[in-house]
């Protein structure tokens, strides 16, 4: 009998769109499960009251739930460090094991992780934020040697509203980038209805599309030794990836 897997993923107080993506991604995996825990984030930009929402000891403490589970690995469903500096998720990552002695990931650490597999250096940034926002995502990608020249960004702050962001605006956004003549394209926002379109946009479009939602839930697959090719066809050829365990 196969060992189940169960997976813990820390989610946005504000988030609309995670949990029910989650769900979907993994319901062709009979063994794996999907659990949840919240804390307080409700608006994203660069003013100390917004940025005092990811203090790590918050987050751990919704670890902490998850770990009553006894959840074989523990996402953090958020591209905070994307502004934060790739640094805060690494150290995240650490007090996470250290506290609960369950290994973490994120959902931007994943995506670099693929971005490094796949080769990727000329990346298109699909985001919600606001234009400082992103010009501090570019700037951290530029430190590890991605190059972020094409990028669309909606102007938003609220999280409630970037969760209903529509499909025709998603679509036109991931079009200007891939215009650009990107290798990749990300779209970075785990409140994004974008993942179940990952897959038709890639034939489309001809291009890897890495969405923060999969990202994560790969990683944590990949890790738990989970073969997550079935999932390809449906969720983009991100699950392709080479199996490992950490």
């Amino acid at each position: 009998m196969a060992k189940c897997i169960r997976l813990g993923i820390l989610v946005p107080s504000s988030n609309t769109a995670l949990e029910p993506l989650a769900q979907t991604i993994i319901s062709d995996l009979p063994h794996v499960s999907v659990h949840f825990s919240r804390f307080t984030m409700t608006r994203i930009n660069l003013d100390r009251g917004s940025l005092s929402q990811f203090q790590t000891d918050v987050i751990v403490n919704a670890a902490r739930l998850l770990a009553d589970a006894r959840v074989d690995i523990i996402g953090w469903g958020g591209n905070s460090s994307g502004w934060l500096g790739f640094q805060a998720d690494e150290d995240l990552c650490s007090k996470i094991k250290t506290v609960t002695g369950i290994p973490a990931t994120t959902s931007v650490l994943a995506l670099n992780k693929a971005l490094q597999i796949f080769g990727i250096r000329n990346l298109g940034l699909v985001s919600p934020y606001l234009h400082d926002v992103q010009e501090s995502i570019i700037r951290n990608y530029a430190s590890i040697g991605v190059d972020i020249s094409c990028e669309s960004h909606l102007g938003l702050s609220d999280n409630l509203a970037i969760g209903m962001i529509d499909t025709a605006t998603l679509e036109n956004s991931v079009s200007t980038v891939v215009n650009g003549g990107v290798e990749a394209v990300t779209t970075f926002c785990t409140n994004f209805q974008a993942a179940q379109r990952v897959a038709q946009w890639e034939r489309k479009y001809k291009v890897a599309i890495f969405d923060t939602v999969s990202t994560v839930i790969w990683d944590m697959l990949q890790s738990c030794g989970v073969d997550t090719r079935e999932l390809a066809s449906k969720w983009g050829q991100l699950f392709e990836g080479t199996c490992y365990q950490r």
